[in-house]
């Protein structure tokens, strides 16, 4: 059985997937078509997630508290959460080997880039960059899951990895490491639309975004390398994203490239877009 993710189906507002060798059914609000496999095939899930019913899970089949996966050479721990959530974003896959192949080329004896990656999660990028030799800082203001990362960390053989694990709210960490005069060649952002910080600080991406770009455009060291910013929140289109970094990093040479991130599905299967992107990378 293979340990991997796939995007079997999706439609009427759900999708299927396999993670691993669990099949799972979950909203998903762009899937307005109609699914391409079915009735029957949707009823080999494993277990059903409904936002209709609480937010609750539905075990249709035995089902372990956790299990492992891996993604684009990374293992991950898979938990089904009351949120809906696994601990892990699978349209990312295409950062996390763009992070390894980037970081990888530039890594030497004498240069080990510094990365930060902020609203981490359960660090699929924080591993990326660190399998390819970087020193990261990883920061989420959930403690939970910055656990969560530690334990994928350990899961990919990092413990001893140069990661530093931070549980703050973003905004007051990256202030604070303004003043101590931080710098870093790459740094990776994927805000919420809403959140609170460790101490109930409030994140609304609408009025903290501007102010965010600029203390991440301001910690970049003399030779930057990149800044991924990634996005989930309905309205920021590519187009808005590019703008946004464009604006976030006028007067350094580079690119920008922009687009949505997906889920890909197999052969027939609809692809399902997840969110948005912009990436800046030094030329």
């Amino acid at each position: 059985m293979s340990l991997n993710y796939h995007l079997v189906d999706s439609g009427e507002g759900q999708k299927l997937e396999r993670f691993g060798p669990y099949l799972l059914s979950r909203p998903c609000s762009q899937a307005v078509w109609k699914p391409q496999l079915s009735l029957s095939e949707w009823k080999k899930a494993d277990a059903v997630f409904s936002r209709e019913q609480e937010n609750k899970w539905t075990h249709l089949r035995s089902l372990p508290a956790t299990w492992h996966i891996e993604v684009a050479g990374i293992k991950f721990k898979i938990s089904p959460t009351d949120f809906g959530h696994l601990g892990i974003f699978p349209e990312q896959k295409i950062f996390w080997e763009w992070i390894q192949k980037t970081l990888s080329a530039v890594v030497t004896p004498q240069f080990r880039p510094r990365v930060l990656n902020l609203f981490a999660y359960s660090g699929g990028s924080t591993l990326a960059a660190a399998q390819a030799g970087a020193a990261v800082c990883h920061l989420d203001a959930s403690k939970g899951m910055v656990t969560w990362a530690r334990e994928n960390a350990a899961l990919n053989q990092l413990e001893e990895a140069p990661i530093r694990w931070i549980v703050e709210d973003v905004q007051k960490f990256l202030a604070r490491e303004l003043r101590r005069g931080s710098r870093y060649e790459a740094i990776i952002l994927d805000p919420p639309s809403f959140g609170r910080g460790a101490k109930g600080e409030l994140f609304k991406i609408e009025e903290s975004i501007i102010p965010l770009l600029q203390d991440c455009r301001d910690l970049l060291s003399e030779r930057p390398l990149f800044m991924l910013f990634s996005c989930h929140t309905p309205g920021f289109s590519p187009l808005v994203m590019q703008h946004l970094l464009q604006q976030t990093m006028q007067g350094i040479k580079g690119k920008i490239d922009v687009g949505e991130m997906i889920l890909a599905g197999h052969d027939s299967i609809f692809d399902v877009p997840s969110g948005t992107y912009a990436r800046w990378q030094a030329s």
